[in-house]
């Protein structure tokens, strides 16, 4: 293509296997809440209490939840309540001066995969219908484009007005899904149809919208292997040369790949972390030479391969078959250190047409130069560059600051942020750069 992007292979029918092996790893499948990130709308009706406890058992399925609330929101509930459940701020001021850099309408719709309005007054539906854009919660809604989930809550009279009814029908037309509200005694003393939907019916609509996105997402039908963690090369029984990768890049890298609809393959070096869900395959690896192994052994079915992996550059020549004790090795031992297999470039070497590479680079100076020579060396299409200093350890941290760079001469600073939310802009930045074949 003239401006130097690659494209990424349509799905095809050279998978004729495909459904078989998603059928037998259905029940890796499970809830796609988890890792996901969810933008929670709190409108000003009496059953925004209930938000709290909607908010508490999404994070405990372990989603990650930011709130936006309205101004009439905060007269029942405080903000500083979700802060302290979710740990981070509460949209609620659109001209708040001290974050109006960052347009947090927008950056606020980049960072969700769903947005879940729960409750939502008639006022709000209204909003929503018309497209009306005036305070945090209806901008947002305005700029989001994943899937929408709304709760209604509202006096019965309020529901079953034909306006309120035309309104949500104009929703759903637009593919909101509607967990619509249940009869009861209501909080004006009136009996009939208009209380909050119980959460567990949100949280199923929660479900199936992320998995119907995933079916949709940018990635669906592809397949992608993610290579994450550290090795371990070992001395003997008891010890090992390793670095501290926690893997946590990789499998943010692998969680959000699964959410944008691709089939995942995981491979793992010793890593303490849970494994996204929903994978295709995970597979665990202890060194360089395995981690080798289990590439190659499924390169050629990949659509995108992403080497995340802090993968050893050397291991002792040969292993002791009992511990080393020092009693017996005096005051100092030596190691003969021999290189391990390259495993991105052996990638390389065999990948077969329309294959993407995408590759880490961990560097101490010159940060932007080593990371292109390694790009051209090892084949990759984009490059994550870290510069490991004190001020960004990169390793063993949940926070990090990297730059993006791809074949065609494109740079891109991604200031530090949780891991999670730089595997968004990544992904995005891989998309942009290597374009969706239309088959």
């Amino acid at each position: 293509m003239p401006d130097g992007r690659k494209q990424l292979p349509a799905a095809s029918a050279r998978d004729d296997g495909r459904d078989q092996d998603e059928r037998k790893t259905s029940a890796m499948s499970a809830s796609l809440i988890r890792n996901s990130h969810v933008l929670l709308g709190v409108s000003g009706g009496i059953a925004a209490y209930k938000s709290a406890e909607l908010c508490r058992r999404l994070m405990k399925r372990g989603a990650c939840v930011r709130v936006i609330m309205t101004k009439a929101a905060t007269q029942f509930v405080a903000p500083l309540t979700f802060e302290t459940l979710t740990r981070q701020p509460v949209y609620v001021d659109m001209f708040d001066r001290d974050r109006a850099f960052e347009i947090e309408h927008v950056s606020f719709a980049r960072w969700g995969d769903a947005l879940v309005i729960a409750p939502a007054t008639a006022n709000a539906i209204a909003k929503l219908a018309a497209g009306l854009a005036d305070d945090p919660l209806s901008t947002t809604a305005l700029a989001f484009r994943g899937p929408l989930v709304v709760a209604p809550a509202m006096n019965a009279a309020m529901w079953e007005h034909p306006q309120t009814q035309e309104n949500v029908a104009r929703l759903r037309e637009r593919g909101a899904a509607i967990v619509e509200p249940e009869s009861g005694q209501l909080a004006c003393g009136e009996e009939g149809a208009g209380r909050l939907a119980e959460l567990d019916r949100i949280e199923e609509a929660v479900e199936a919208a992320l998995r119907s996105a995933a079916k949709h997402g940018p990635l669906a039908g592809r397949r992608v292997l993610v290579t994450a963690g550290p090795t371990a090369e070992p001395i003997d029984p008891v010890r090992h040369l390793s670095n501290p990768s926690t893997g946590r890049m990789g499998f943010a890298m692998a969680a959000e790949a699964r959410r944008r609809g691709a089939s995942v393959t995981l491979i793992a070096g010793p890593t303490l972390l849970d494994p996204p869900e929903g994978l295709k395959e995970l597979v665990r690896v202890r060194t360089a030479r395995e981690m080798r192994d289990a590439v190659m052994d499924r390169l050629a079915a990949q659509d995108v391969c992403v080497f995340a992996a802090a993968v050893a550059d050397y291991a002792p020549e040969s292993t002791a078959e009992a511990k080393i004790k020092k009693e017996e090795s005096g005051q100092s031992i030596s190691l003969k250190l021999v290189r391990t297999p390259d495993v991105a470039a052996e990638a390389n070497a065999a990948r077969r047409p329309g294959q993407v590479l995408v590759g880490f680079a961990a560097e101490t100076t010159d940060l932007a130069a080593r990371a292109r020579e390694k790009m051209e060396r090892k084949g990759f299409d984009v490059v994550v560059a870290n510069e490991v200093s004190s001020e960004n350890p990169a390793f063993a941290a949940p926070e990090n600051a990297v730059t993006l760079l791809a074949r065609s001469g494109v740079e891109e600073r991604l200031p530090r942020a949780r891991k999670e939310d730089l595997a968004v802009s990544i992904w995005d930045f891989v998309l942009q750069r290597c374009s969706m074949s239309s088959g």
